[in-house]
């Protein structure tokens, strides 16, 4: 696998990270830096895992995971994104009494995390049959999911701080949107 064909694999894997960071960032009362680099740490981290467990589980457990990861992914990123969703349209939340939190939930941060990385554990199986250094290109897609769900908490702060509780809805409905788009991608391969 050339060093251009790593980057592209880790970009692609990172984009959802990014959207899904990017609706964390607005959902909260202008995020520290500090905040962006925890929610990059999570999101980066649990994306280099993921293409690692599904490289060791390789080829006899391909079918089973291609099964599931689709249903799963959708699942918590859809309960996550209509949480975010049913809190922008609760009464009396409004641009300037709106309260938001000024960070999220570890709980919130992993499962997000999990959701937009079950496609890299795919990824991985695949990877199984190829002769590459996994740990490298783990570590490139953690890297690059690192940076971009950091900018993405960044810049969704200050998506955030201009469009309250709006932001907060629309970054439910991209959740909810990668969610579908990943069941819909999944259904209409098999």
């Amino acid at each position: 696998m050339t060093p251009a064909t790593i980057a592209v694999l880790s970009l692609s894997m990172s984009a959802d990270a990014f959207a899904a960071s990017l609706a964390k960032g607005a959902a909260l009362e202008r995020p520290r830096f500090a905040e962006a680099l925890r929610t990059g740490v999570i999101f980066g981290g649990v994306e280099a895992i993921t293409p690692i467990l599904g490289w060791l589980l390789g080829f006899a457990a391909s079918a089973y995971i291609a099964a599931i990861d689709h249903w799963i992914a959708f699942g918590l990123l859809g309960a996550i994104g209509g949480r975010m969703i049913l809190g922008a349209l609760k009464p009396g939340k409004d641009e300037v009494g709106h309260v938001r939190p000024r960070r999220h939930a570890l709980g919130v941060l992993v499962a997000t995390a999990i959701g937009t990385s079950l496609d890299a554990m795919a990824v991985g199986v695949s990877l199984a049959f190829l002769d590459i250094n996994i740990m490298l290109v783990a570590g490139t897609i953690g890297f690059a999911t690192f940076v971009l769900a950091t900018a993405g908490m960044l810049v969704g702060r200050l998506v955030g701080g201009r469009l309250g509780r709006w932001a907060e809805g629309l970054g439910g409905l991209c959740l909810v949107g990668i969610g579908i788009g990943i069941l819909v991608e999944h259904l209409s391969v098999g």
